[in-house]
């Protein structure tokens, strides 16, 4: 039996090469100690605060802030290419960092903390800044936005800028969009001082809940949990038709409940599972399709989700347990939309399963990794028991530091006292080492935060809000009296409908060159509005914009997880995108479906497991149809004329109701027949 080695450096090191974020400069001493220092030291403040109290809140977020603004400008190179070229010291450059970037390391410190040191008296500066207020605002400000181009590069920063102009710009607006405008003051008032600009919501739930998770997330991978959830995939699909694509997708979803992010499941299971689907005989971009595909299933799979999830729950004031559960059925629904293409590609082509001495022997695997469970099933535990989340991360924390210890130690104290101590001094600096990579993985989320608060800043400051929302749904209004001369629907639908279309197609756009996160928080902020005059559930209308911002990952012309998979694959970038969007048909459709039929999110009132029965029947159903469709193969290998008329009957399957669903297997029935026979009379391959 073969077995599956997960090397976690040679994962760091994909990240690195296809994640900007992860980007870092080299450095050399003294610069390498204080940076190792500063990252061990933001992970230990956090670790300790999670788990014996926070501080309050402006502090807390100030020192996040200090910690992760300072270190942006000494890890990431004030241009990129400087990242992959040899570092060398001079007078100017102590530690191969130069000294405008320790300069700006000083500057963002003194600047975020400059706010908790006068936060008793900021409720007598509020709406009247002194002019210290104002300068530290402007420094502060102008450090978020070069740290966000530095790990993110331009585009959120642009639209930061264009946001900071609007505020300006208001008397000079048309129609609905003007607004009396501000003074420089006022702006840095509202952004600095208050908790609607830069220490509002985006960096507070990073502070408290999404870098706990992180560390939880690298510190588990280090005692092996992904190691076994790759072993049980392979296990469990690897016998199948296609195995290592469908070890990919199980791979991937396990792996994404303690990641979050896209890149990082795609280097890291797909360092494994491309090889072998080439091997087996899928062409390269669909191999890297199906990984990237599978890996932005990371972050809308429980519990961790990304940080969007942890945004949720400050937004809307729900426990987090809320968010988990509503998330469970769609996040099954994108596997499943993914598993029955690459199951109808691979019988298509007729592609084997793994073999057994190709596949782990899993109850071994299971054996000896099963004690990596613990930590997971701990944070499960109090996640549902009530606890906060951070304080959920903090003992699931725990619980693999106490198990990178233990394993190595026991093992060798049958080797004597020497052998326990050095298997007691590895531990110590592998536990150190992920504290420090862990912190690395939160300093571009944070730039990305704080630079989301400046335009939250300046929506709350103008009332942008309500006004986009006024104009997004006028437009849906005109076209839905325009297209009702010829489709005989319910205008209120229809202007739902255009409503929808709108904001998904601005959540792709948008996301194409700004992070999930960020591109979630722009559109709850802007967008989400618009659904919330039309009467949809608050809960409804965040799960949706967020599902469309994850789903830009794998959209061209910007689509980072699949270019990631489409390197490690050797296969066309833009190809592989395309591929990879047609494979995440399922999380492009289930998000209107839950809009018309809430109860596939389970947790909202009125919840009716009928309508929940017959929804989730008509998206698996239709979910399987449409994949065929696309993959010219159910049965037996399909017409043209098949494939087009699969597809159109899906999408009223896929629609709740029964009435639609019956018609779309109606429009199907003819194609279904056709199938039955020609699988009974043997023309297809019937291959397990």
């Amino acid at each position: 039996m073969s077995t599956v080695e997960l090397d976690v450096d040679k994962a760091e090191e994909l990240e690195r090469q296809f994640d900007a974020e992860m980007r870092f400069r080299p450095v050399l001493p003294p610069a390498t100690w204080i940076v190792a220092a500063l990252l061990l030291a933001l992970s230990c403040f956090h670790y300790y605060t999670a788990g014996f109290g926070l501080l309050r809140e402006q502090t807390h977020r100030g020192i996040h802030m200090a910690f992760v603004l300072g270190l942006i400008f000494i890890v990431f190179a004030a241009r990129r290419r400087q990242a992959d070229t040899p570092v060398e010291a001079a007078w100017w450059k102590p530690g191969g960092v130069p000294l405008y970037d320790w300069a700006l390391l000083a500057a963002a410190a003194v600047s975020s903390l400059y706010l908790p040191a006068i936060f008793e008296d900021i409720a007598f500066r509020v709406g009247n800044p002194l002019p210290m207020d104002v300068a530290m605002g402007t420094i502060l400000t102008l450090v978020v936005l070069e740290a966000t181009r530095r790990t993110m590069g331009w585009p959120l920063v642009v639209i930061a800028l264009a946001f900071i102009a609007y505020a300006f710009a208001g008397p000079w607006m048309p129609g609905i969009l003007v607004h009396p405008g501000t003074t420089w003051s006022q702006l840095m008032d509202h952004l600095y001082l208050t908790s609607q600009g830069i220490y509002g919501i985006p960096i507070g739930v990073v502070a408290t809940y999404v870098f706990h998770f992180v560390l939880f997330g690298v510190v588990a991978m280090r005692i092996g949990l992904g190691r076994l959830f790759l072993a049980l995939a392979m296990a469990v699909a690897g016998r199948f038709a296609g195995g290592p694509a469908k070890v990919s997708i199980f791979g991937s979803a396990l792996f994404g409940m303690i990641s979050g992010s896209s890149v990082a499941n795609a280097v890291t299971v797909g360092s494994l599972t491309i090889p072998m689907m080439k091997r087996l005989g899928y062409r390269p971009h669909f191999a890297a399709g199906v990984e990237a595909t599978a890996s932005t299933g990371g972050q809308i799979t429980p519990p961790v989700m990304g940080a969007a999830a942890f945004l949720m729950v400050e937004y809307l004031s729900l426990p987090y347990q809320t968010i988990i559960i509503a998330a469970i059925v769609p996040a099954f629904m994108h596997f499943f939309g993914v598993f029955m293409q690459v199951h109808f590609e691979a019988k298509r082509v007729g592609l084997r399963g793994l073999r057994s001495d190709e596949m782990p022997d899993w109850k071994g695997v299971l054996r000896d990794d099963w004690v990596t469970l613990i930590p997971l099933a701990g944070l499960l535990w109090k996640l549902f028991s009530g606890s906060t989340p951070y304080l959920a991360a903090f003992w699931g924390i725990s619980l693999s530091i106490a198990i990178a210890f233990a394993r190595p130690m026991l093992g060798a104290m049958r080797q004597g006292a020497g052998a326990v101590v050095e298997a007691a001094r590895l531990a110590l600096v592998d536990v150190i080492d992920a504290f420090i990579v862990g912190a690395k993985y939160a300093l571009a989320v944070g730039a990305a935060a704080a630079a989301i608060g400046v335009i939250i800043g300046v929506v709350t400051l103008t009332g942008t809000a309500l006004k986009f929302a006024t104009i997004i749904v006028g437009v849906a209004n005109d076209a839905a009296g325009m297209l009702q001369a010829i489709v005989p629907a319910d205008r209120a639908t229809l202007v739902l409908v255009f409503t929808l279309a709108m904001t998904a197609l601005v959540c792709i756009l948008m996301g194409c060159g700004v992070p999930t996160t960020a591109t979630y928080i722009i559109m709850v902020t802007v967008a989400a509005p618009a659904l919330g005059l039309l009467g949809i559930a608050p809960l409804v209308t965040h799960f949706f914009v967020f599902y469309y911002g994850v789903l830009a990952d794998v959209t061209p012309p910007v689509a980072v997880a699949a270019y990631a998979a489409a390197s490690m694959a050797g296969a066309d970038p833009f190809r592989t995108g395309n591929t990879a969007f047609r494979l995440a048909l399922a999380k492009a459709l289930v998000p209107f479906v839950f809009v018309f039929s809430p109860s596939l999110l389970l947790v909202l009132p009125g919840f009716s497991w009928s309508d929940f029965i017959i929804t989730a029947a008509g998206c698996l159903i239709g979910i399987t149809l449409l994949g065929a469709a696309f993959s010219q193969y159910l049965l037996a290998p399909l017409q043209g004329w098949e494939c087009w008329l699969l597809g159109l009957a899906a999408l009223p399957i896929i629609a709740p109701g029964i009435t639609s669903t019956l018609v779309g297997l109606a429009l199907a029935l003819p194609v279904l027949i056709r199938q039955v026979l020609a699988w009974r009379g043997g023309t297809a391959p019937r291959a397990v």
